[in-house]
């Protein structure tokens, strides 16, 4: 049953500290009703990385997650999971199964069965809420000081009102978040003798009670708000600031004399966070989501007015006459025929693509949809066709949607925007973050009276439209480029009085005195957090630039500051003043003028600093650590140097009393510091990563001895590195990265048995490595060292790497041979192998690396076959380019032999395949088949393409002689299929009709150059 208290249960031992102590990995996915391994297993690896993955392929992504797992002890929740297909479960699985003894999945459910499935060794039935327990939450959320013994009138009707919650937390704390706002004995008469409590479950569409009440007795203004919601499927987490404007579009929010429709806006989400109605995401603390009940409120509510397109059709909502409010969740293909209903229904308000689960692979929209239909949605408010990669212009029919109020565009490719786009006066929102291709705006945007929110970030406008400072009600403005000429000059900002958020203010080489500066009155937007401040980095210096970098002077609620390119001598009194209490995080760069550091130590809260390209610094002493704190950068937890090219020397911070700078430092990076001599601070207990670059002349070995946290250590283009220190490295170290250590060779004698990770580039000293000397290493890489020649093993001994999970050579000359015998990696899963002399791939592969699940082999020109017994019969992926000898052999590849072989890439330039893929060559099991690069291949083998039956996806690109699909057609179990560069055929398939064009119809999805068929 839904409301229990199952997900709130699974939270407090989640987040509970000696809980989250105890496990070195901690991640928390919302599964939902919809079931998508790929989602899921992406979601892990962005938490345990923390870092965004872009890969687009399950395999892939499982087999990174394989590799972050070995040997780790995580904790995994897996939040509504409600799908009980053992299959889905087992693929979704796999990865788990690497991580160490002791690992713990929880799962909240709602089924039995589900447990079952999932082969649960503890379950826990999340029973209701004793009767004391019922009312210590609706005290908590009914009275403000949660002690109802100051309102003795209301205890007795409250727990009356609280045992017709039944022990349902949800509709207590939503009960309780409704009478909060109400004192009035009557008002909770009213609630307790409510007829809602008396009605069937059927009678009430199965939702509660209470949610009922709480939605009935919301303030007028509040219920379209909640009930425009229903845009969003269940689970999915959505932006608070997003939310409101598009309230605003929807005409929800009215502003007052002294509030904007924003400020209105963000009353109205408080309230209904406050009322249990929306709750915070535990993936993503900067979004929210409802409870799957809330859902399923606001579709009753909503009814007709709002229309959602599932991916599961049988989900999906009905569109009527009535619908207002259109949206979907984007999937890889968007064909016409999937919105052509729409046609009839003109007096839609909200056309909404929502974001997918697999943000990072290409979506791509059929041209018909912004050309054809959307000019025949004249009342539309709202239109958002965000993250279409492939979108390369809007129609100028956009210009007919004169009730446009909300734009989002953003993440397509759009490099220009049709200039009737300035009719738009009722346009309050445009976002075109991240169009890498948008090169200009409209010259009229002016025009635009009602903007309020312009995001141009990430784009490449070079040049800003004129009188951008009449659009008086603009709030929002990431980036403002001066113009050179008479066009678009700094004194439009200071018109622009109520900009907040993130402000960019490029090319200020262009300002031509401090006045005029001033005149952006920077000083006065008490609203921003983040700004940045650039000059060009090829404009010659003025003279001026001291006092105009003065005269921009913002306000001390700033939270981030950049200065880049400036020209001054020296700093004005403003940067890193104390009165910047708010500061967290600043970054010099390019200042190459400057003659000293600002004293950046009286910033009380700086967690990150970079100072960057400052030509002129010779010492960093005192003045950097300044003299009136025995803990200067207390709170400073990321310090970077970079391209200091005439910095010489770091005096150590050294104050009576035993004080320290620095003390939680967790990461130091120093690049590019040629000059720099002698040693660096010792005395910082967090350091957890260190990273040096071409920094030739620095001693790093007494911080790398004295360190008891260190964990990563990068040391990049030091010429005179010939081997680790002698002392060894600190035993916590988990990864090390030499790169162009030129010199460097391994000493087999030191133990590095505690790296978990290698990584060595061009080092072209090294021309062998022993493997015994890193026996516990996860993740091997070797990159451009030009004289490596093999893998080694120094003693010949049946130990096998256990731990040994990927590892990749690429671009090696010399590469030859693996240890004799064979490499001994039970638990390798991938494989890289790229250029270098092999002539052949480790023995007993087929034993010997029975894990192995993905392998990818490119220009190995002297491979001519598999070992023998072939390949491990657990391989999934397999790369096979340019492997000319090898791909002239592939009958004897035996890739029947492989199973579990579902995703094949072949390229090649051999001349000789003009037919492909022979009859018995792949195996029946493939599900996604990548053709690429073939000069004289001319059609598809019928023999071997309608052999796999399995297959869904195929891909054929560069193949310029291609002009037939087999005689057959394609298999009947191909759903998707991309063609790009092959002319011929595509020839043949521009008119839509004959004879080839038969042979793909079935084909739901079909891509040809990059434009959906429709």
């Amino acid at each position: 049953m839904g409301g229990m208290g199952k997900t709130t249960l699974a939270q407090v031992v989640y987040n509970d500290k000696d809980v989250r102590e105890h496990f070195n990995l901690t991640t928390w996915v919302c599964v939902s009703e919809e079931f998508d391994p790929f989602r899921v297993t992406k979601t892990i690896l962005d938490a345990v990385t923390s870092s965004t993955s872009n890969i687009e392929d399950l395999n892939q992504l499982q087999l990174q997650l394989k590799e972050k797992l070995n040997g780790k002890k995580f904790l995994f929740v897996l939040d509504d999971v409600w799908n009980k297909n053992y299959n889905d479960w087992e693929i979704l699985s796999s990865p788990f199964k690497f991580g160490a003894q002791g690992s713990r999945i929880i799962v909240t459910t709602r089924d039995d069965e589900v447990a079952s499935v999932m082969r649960a060794f503890a379950t826990h039935p999340v029973k209701k809420l004793p009767e004391q327990d019922c009312w210590s939450l609706f005290a908590r959320h009914a009275f403000h000081d949660a002690n109802s013994s100051a309102h003795l009138e209301l205890q007795e009707l409250g727990q009356k009102i609280v045992k017709k919650c039944q022990g349902l937390p949800l509709a207590i704390k939503a009960i309780g978040g409704l009478l909060r706002f109400k004192v009035d004995v009557r008002e909770w008469e009213k609630v307790l003798c409510s007829e809602l409590w008396e009605l069937s479950s059927h009678e009430t569409n199965n939702i509660l009670p209470a949610l009922r009440l709480s939605y009935r007795y919301l303030p007028s203004y509040l219920r379209p708000c909640f009930a425009y919601c229903s845009i969003f499927p269940k689970d999915h987490a959505f932006k608070k600031e997003q939310l409101i404007l598009l309230w605003m579009a929807e005409g929800f929010l009215h502003a007052t004399e002294n509030r904007t429709m924003e400020q209105i806006g963000d009353d109205y989400f408080g309230t209904l966070l406050s009322r249990s109605f929306f709750q915070r995401s535990n993936e993503d603390e900067s979004r929210f989501v409802m409870h799957d009940l809330i859902n399923d409120l606001a579709n009753f509510v909503s009814g007709e007015f709002t229309c959602r397109l599932e991916v599961d059709h049988d989900r999906s909502h009905k569109i009527s006459d009535k619908t207002r409010h259109f949206s979907y969740v984007r999937s890889q293909f968007e064909t016409y025929s999937r919105f052509e209903a729409l046609n009839e229904f003109k007096l839609l308000r909200t056309y909404i693509a929502l974001e997918s689960s697999r943000m990072f692979i290409p979506h791509y929209l059929s041209k018909k949809v912004p050309r054809d239909l959307l000019p025949m949605l004249r009342t539309l408010r709202v239109l958002s066709l965000s993250h279409y990669r492939y979108m390369t212009e809007l129609p100028a029919s956009i210009g007919k949607l004169k009730h446009l109020r909300y734009l989002d565009v953003s993440d397509t490719r759009l490099t220009r925007l049709p200039d009737c786009l300035c009719k738009l006066c009722n346009l309050q929102t445009l976002n075109l973050s991240g169009c890498i291709n948008l090169i200009a705006l409209p010259r009229d945007m002016e025009k635009l009276i009602a903007l309020r929110h312009l995001d141009i970030s990430g784009t490449v406008i070079k040049e800003m439209p004129e009188n951008l400072g009449k659009l008086k009600c603009l709030q929002t403005l990431t980036k403002f480029i001066i113009s050179q000429r008479s066009g678009c000059c700094i004194g439009e900002l200071g018109n622009l009085a109520n900009l907040w958020g993130t402000l960019s203010i490029l090319e200020l080489q262009n300002v031509k005195s401090p006045i005029v500066a001033l005149a952006a009155n920077l000083r006065d937007k008490k609203n921003l957090e983040e700004l940045t401040l650039e000059w060009n980095a090829t404009a010659k210096t003025s003279g001026s630039e001291g006092t105009i970098l003065e005269s921009l002077q913002p306000h001390t609620n700033l939270k981030s500051l950049t200065i880049q390119h400036y020209r001054g001598e020296n700093f004005p009194n403003w940067i890193a003043n104390q009165s910047f209490s708010k500061i967290t995080s600043l970054h010099l760069k390019n200042c190459e003028y400057c003659r000293s550091l600002p004293p950046v130590w009286q910033i009380p809260s700086l967690q990150t600093l970079s100072i960057i390209g400052f030509d002129r610094i010779i010492t960093v002493g005192p003045e950097f650590y300044g003299t009136g704190s025995s803990s200067p950068f207390e709170a400073l937890k990321v310090l970077r140097f970079e391209n200091m090219l005439n910095w010489e020397k770091w005096c150590p911070f050294r104050v009576e009393n035993e004080g320290a700078a620095f003390p939680h430092l967790g990461e130091l990076c120093i690049i590019n510091c040629p000059k720099l001599t002698g040693s660096l601070p010792v005395h910082l207990p967090s350091l957890a990563k260190i990273v040096i670059s071409e920094c030739h002349q620095l001693v790093a070995e007494r911080l790398l001895s004295s360190n008891s946290c260190l964990q990563e250590l990068e040391i990049c283009d030091c010429s005179s590195l010939l081997s680790l220190p002698t002392g060894g490295l600190p035993s916590t170290l988990k990864q090390l990265v030499l790169r162009n250590c030129w010199k460097f060779e391994v000493a087999a004698h030191i133990d590095h048995s505690f790296l978990e990770e290698l990584c060595l580039y061009c080092c072209d000293s090294l021309e062998y490595f022993p493997l015994d000397v890193i026996p516990n290493v996860k993740r091997i890489r070797i990159k451009e060292c030009r004289n490596f020649k093999s893998l080694a093993v120094l003693e010949q001994s049946e130990h096998d790497l256990v731990a040994l999970s990927s590892i990749e050579i690429v671009d090696c000359p010399k590469f030859g041979s693996f240890p004799e015998g064979g490499l001994r990696g039970p638990n390798l899963t991938s494989c890289l192998l790229v250029g270098g002399c092999l002539r052949s791939l480790p023995e007993k592969m087929h034993t010997l690396l029975s894990s192995l699940t993905v392998l990818v082999i490119s220009n190995c020109q002297e491979i001519e076959s598999f070992p023998e017994g072939g390949l491990p019969s657990n391989l999934e992926t397999l790369h096979i380019r340019n492997c000319e000898k090898l791909a002239a052999n592939r009958m004897g590849w035996g890739l029947q032999n492989c199973s579990s072989l579902a995703f094949f890439v072949f390229e090649s330039k051999s001349e000789n395949v003009v037919s492909f893929p022979e009859a018995s060559l792949l195996p029946a099991s493939l599900t996604n088949l990548h053709i690429i690069g073939f000069p004289n291949l001319k059609s598809l083998d019928k023999n071997g393409i309608q052999y796999l039956t399995s297959l869904k996806f195929l891909r054929i690109s560069d193949c310029p002689k291609l002009k037939s699909m087999s005689e057959e057609g394609l298999p009947p179990s191909i759903s998707f299929l991309l063609i790009r560069n092959c002319p011929l055929l595509n020839k043949q398939w521009q008119k839509r009709k004959g004879k080839e064009w038969r042979k793909i119809a079935h084909v739901p999805y079909k891509l040809l150059d990059l434009d959906i068929m429709d």
